[in-house]
């Protein structure tokens, strides 16, 4: 992938297409899908457009109960008990996955956390980090062989507008000081974009491909630790909750990108490449506004990239391989 790559290409979605004109239309039967964080949110809506369109569509969750009960109508879905924190449980849920199916077309990284008070889980791992990378690239690298099973697989993770806020902090990627909830989050997803740009590098002669994206301003689960006066004063809803902000999108509008990133023909023989409103995310000049759009650089380069994977090898011990 190069900047060159990373222009749009004339897509026929935009920033309103929903998930089901994505999905309109298409067959997806046969297809097999692990969607994380898939019973709420943007993860609610793609999981049900995919099983919709005929996908058979697995959901790990750390709250499985309250999984079942979302999904309790939509059929041809199963739920698994996973924490993106605790990598024993990845493992345990990623070793299941293996014993379900014989391949895996999609592999749809959607849940995560934002802007969340100071926490340090597993070895001292700063909590969103952990949750928004590792536990994604360690099921990514477990799930690899059914992934290299399929014919054509994509893995399409769930970054954000909010990557601009920080590249990786490599002196001190886990805030041992001066803990900031906004640039812990925008390192972690900063994180996810390069994630996607060096598994697209290895994936590629097994035929996977890997996209991130961004789907967009929606109000979610996402926003459950911040405090309501918080997003009032950013202008993004009322004394009641209600969305106030004229440019945020409807879960549905806000699940679009992933989808589109899922299955469009158009994206057959690219990856590594960085999405918002159903296409191709240029490239971000360093100091624009973060609402104007586009990726920047530091989060599609290949070398910082490279340096991520090597980081989180070590961190994790996981690897892909197609044992």
């Amino acid at each position: 992938m190069t900047s060159m790559d990373q222009q749009p290409l004339g897509s026929p979605f935009s920033a309103i297409s929903t998930a089901r004109d994505i999905t309109a239309g298409l067959d997806l039967s046969g297809t097999n899908a692990v969607v994380t964080g898939g019973y709420s949110g943007l993860g609610l809506e793609t999981t049900r457009a995919l099983a919709a369109a005929g996908a058979r569509v697995i959901v790990p969750a750390r709250r499985p109960d309250l999984a079942r009960a979302s999904l309790g109508d939509v059929e041809n879905c199963d739920v698994i008990p996973m924490d993106l924190t605790d990598l024993d449980s990845v493992r345990a849920a990623a070793a299941h996955i293996r014993d379900c199916l014989p391949s895996l077309d999609l592999l749809m990284a959607v849940a995560g956390v934002m802007a969340t008070p100071e926490r340090h889980v597993g070895p001292g791992w700063e909590s969103q980090l952990a949750a928004n990378h590792f536990g994604h690239f360690t099921l990514a690298c477990e799930v690899y062989p059914l992934l290299a099973a399929a014919d054509g697989a994509r893995v399409v993770v769930n970054s954000s507008a909010g990557h601009t806020l920080t590249g990786i902090r490599w002196h001190d990627p886990h805030f041992r000081t001066g803990y900031d909830k906004w640039l812990a989050y925008g390192q972690a997803k900063t994180a996810n974009a390069l994630f996607a740009v060096h598994l697209d590098v290895l994936g590629r002669e097994d035929g996977i491909r890997a996209f991130s994206l961004h789907p967009g301003k929606i109000i979610t689960g996402l926003q459950r630790e911040m405090a309501l006066q918080e997003q009032i004063d950013r202008g993004w809803v009322d004394e009641r909750g209600n969305v106030i902000a004229d440019d945020f999108k409807t879960a549905s509008q806000g699940a679009a990108t992933g989808l589109w990133a899922a299955t469009s023909p158009l994206l057959a023989d690219r990856g590594g490449l960085y999405l918002e409103d159903c296409d191709i995310a240029g490239i971000a000049a360093p100091d624009s506004p973060m609402d104007d759009g586009g990726v920047r650089a530091y989060a599609v380069a290949p070398d910082a990239a490279a340096r991520l994977w090597e980081l989180s090898l070590a961190a994790t011990g996981s690897t892909p391989t197609t044992r």
